[in-house]
């Protein structure tokens, strides 16, 4: 047995090394991973993923850029961006040499000799995150990043009670759990790990009933848990004036404001985190995704030194064995260089707006019969669909076209489009000729009457004067 594990991971390792494989090398490479993914993984996952079919099977092998490459030399444009890691594009040049850089000098730290990168990075996070911020706790994930923030909230103000929103997504595991809303979720895990309230959100009259009756009762919320916009929820983007009232309201009663700026972070709204599109300083943010630049798992949860101060005297309450390890600091650090030198917070709010509007003027023929709405804020723009049915076949033909995209996982009628922040407008243009394809396609099959047969072609959306500097220079 372990003669054969020996060659077998011997075998792997020569695969590891190749940039380009014979056609029985992919035959066999594929054939061995729908194996391995039933007998060894989940075999539920294949029934949920448009890459595999009884007739197509796509094994993703390569990433530059804005794209994903198969096995068999199929490119595919990632509108997707593996759930909003790819803010700073696939292996982005400076990001892929600080992580290479420093693994042939060190991977991982000693745990007990001072890492100079965690320190770095943590300076440089309470330079950039909005007011007050400053004290950073490194994770690995956006679900580890709630997760201390719950405990820190506690820890602060000794209370117990959270507030989530419906339609929030916070992370599985059993503490971030309990403030994820769906049910499908959190029934086979309940009771849930913590007491959570779930609110309406984007409601600041159920907010304040809701704080103000658990003031009554005397279970005072620690703290209000909200996405600054609802992005598994199928991106439900606030009114302007929502976290400024809860920011008031969470004064008012003592709660802390955590913003989860997990997927909204790192510049993918047009601002580097979302709040500050509101001017509004959470107590907590936290981050995760993109925080790695697409190489490096990695998050961080980041409070004021009011917060911190509890955990001064024992560092030891809350710790982690690979958070904020060198490999991860020195991907975050090419990250937010990368981000502020390339402008791509400003580069998301103009092509997001060029992409919506080309988005907007490819549907209209299609409304209300087969897509009900296209909305977004920077670059997390999501398409709505009346059922998901439709959803999902708008989805698959699109990945006929070459094109990933996918649902949420709260709103399923709802397919995010997240691309790299990168993304080239020839790109968007492919994106958006594929769409008004697949949507005349379903809508021949369905027998959709149009609301206007001669819109079959998005018409050209002209640029604004900032939108052509910003362009001009990043492009």
């Amino acid at each position: 047995m372990k003669s054969a594990i020996t060659q077998q991971t011997q075998h792997i390792l020569n695969l590891i090394a190749k940039r380009d494989l014979n056609d029985d090398e992919k035959k066999q490479l594929i054939d061995e991973t729908v194996d391995n993914f039933n007998a060894y993984i989940n075999p539920g996952f294949l029934q949920y993923r448009k890459s595999f079919s009884p007739d197509y099977v796509a094994v993703e092998w390569a990433d530059s850029g804005s794209t994903f490459t198969c096995v068999k030399g199929i490119e595919y444009i990632d509108c997707l961006g593996g759930y909003g890691i790819y803010n700073v594009g696939h292996r982005h040049p400076k990001v892929l040499k600080a992580v290479t850089d420093q693994l042939n000098r060190q991977a991982l730290h000693s745990q007990e000799l001072l890492d100079p990168l965690r320190g770095y990075l943590a300076k440089i996070l309470a330079d950039l995150a909005p007011g007050n911020l400053k004290y950073t706790f490194f994770t690995n994930s956006g679900t580890e990043s709630v997760e201390g923030a719950l405990k820190m909230a506690m820890l602060a103000t000794g209370r117990r009670t959270i507030i989530a929103a419906v339609g929030g997504f916070h992370g599985k595991s059993l503490g971030s759990l309990s403030a994820t809303s769906k049910a499908v979720f959190r029934k086979p895990f309940l009771p849930s790990l913590h007491n959570v309230r779930h609110i309406p959100f984007n409601d600041l009259h159920a907010l304040e009933q809701t704080l103000a009756c658990l003031q009554f009762t005397g279970d005072d919320a620690a703290a209000v848990l909200l996405e600054p916009i609802l992005g598994e929820g199928g991106v439900i983007i606030p009114s302007d004036d929502y976290f400024p009232g809860v920011r008031r309201l969470c004064d008012k009663y003592g709660a802390l404001l955590i913003a989860d700026e997990v997927q909204t972070g790192m510049g993918r709204t047009g601002k580097m985190f979302c709040v500050e599109h509101w001017n509004v300083e959470p107590d907590i943010l936290c981050l995760g995704k993109a925080f790695g630049g697409g190489i490096m798992p990695a998050g961080a949860f980041i409070g004021s030194e009011k917060l911190w101060t509890p955990i001064f005297s024992n560092p030891f309450l809350h710790t982690t064995t690979f958070g904020g390890n060198p490999l991860a600091c020195a991907a975050a650090i090419a990250t937010i260089n990368v981000l502020l030198e390339e402008r791509l917070c400003e580069r998301a709010q103009t092509v997001g707006d060029i992409f919506l509007n080309k988005l907007k003027s490819t549907i209209k023929p299609y409304t209300p019969h087969l897509i009900l709405d296209a909305r977004g804020k920077g670059l997390l723009i999501a398409l709505e669909f009346p059922d998901t049915d439709i959803g999902f076949r708008v989805s698959k033909g699109l990945f006929q076209e070459k094109i990933l995209v996918a649902g949420t996982l709260i709103n399923a009628k709802t397919i995010r489009i997240e691309p790299p922040l990168t993304i080239t407008l020839e790109q968007i243009d492919n994106v958006i000729n594929a769409l008004s394809k697949v949507l005349k396609e379903i809508a021949s099959e369905m027998k959709v009457q149009l609301i206007n047969e001669s819109i079959t072609k998005p018409t050209p959306i002209p640029m604004n004067n900032l939108q052509q500097t910003v362009l001009s220079r990043q492009l």
